[in-house]
């Protein structure tokens, strides 16, 4: 598996936390609307940060060891229909923490629902067409030079997002995200670093 597919799970595992949760919204609980508006923001940051990040380093590298540029142009377009739907949710949600309504839960549900379909339809389609590119071709210069790309965060970003995407992952997605990490490395970078996810956003879905 690779990092990539190790992160789409790791959406997938969010984006269903969010529908289970929003689909027993206690209605008038402001509390619980405020947690689910913390959770949704990391959430939010983590998918936007990912697809753009597709576009402007993963698509140039993939496309130098050999993927059309139709296929990613197609990519791209897929990611478009997720962004309108990630503003439709992110607006949802907004709403939903002002109001704590069962209306607006339900509201935000349908949001959710729909940025779910399209969204696993998307990482669906890019794993069918890329996992076995990123397979082959992990030790090879061009992704190499991608992982270092991506890599370029704060350290404050980096143990967020390493605390975020191991939240609830199995045995073989902590295998993909970990291997190219020295385990003192990634101990520090999460525990550390990663303390305000665990503090923040892990204990939403704990509830």
């Amino acid at each position: 598996m690779s990092m990539n597919k190790a992160i789409h799970a790791a959406f997938r595992r969010d984006l269903q936390r969010f529908i289970d949760a929003l689909e027993r919204f206690p209605a008038g609980d402001r509390q619980r609307a405020e947690q689910l508006a913390t959770a949704w923001a990391n959430f939010d940051v983590q998918l936007t940060n990912h697809h753009e990040g597709e576009h402007e380093i993963a698509w140039p590298a993939l496309q130098s060891i050999g993927v059309s540029h139709d296929l990613l142009t197609q990519m791209d377009a897929e990611h478009d229909t997720m962004a309108a739907a990630l503003t439709a949710t992110r607006s949802a949600l907004a709403t939903l923490r002002r109001t704590a309504s069962a209306e607006d839960a339900t509201a935000a549900l349908t949001a959710m629902r729909e940025l779910q379909r399209v969204t696993v339809l998307h990482l669906d389609h890019e794993e069918a067409e890329i996992e076995a590119v990123y397979l082959k071709n992990k030790d090879s210069d061009a992704m190499k030079a991608m992982g270092r790309q991506f890599a370029k965060v704060s350290p404050s970003q980096g143990g967020t997002f390493f605390a975020w995407v191991t939240d609830g992952a199995g045995p073989e997605e902590l295998s993909a995200v970990t291997s190219g990490i020295p385990k003192p490395v990634f101990t520090v970078i999460t525990g550390l670093f990663g303390r305000t996810y665990r503090k923040t956003v892990a204990p939403v879905w704990r509830t």
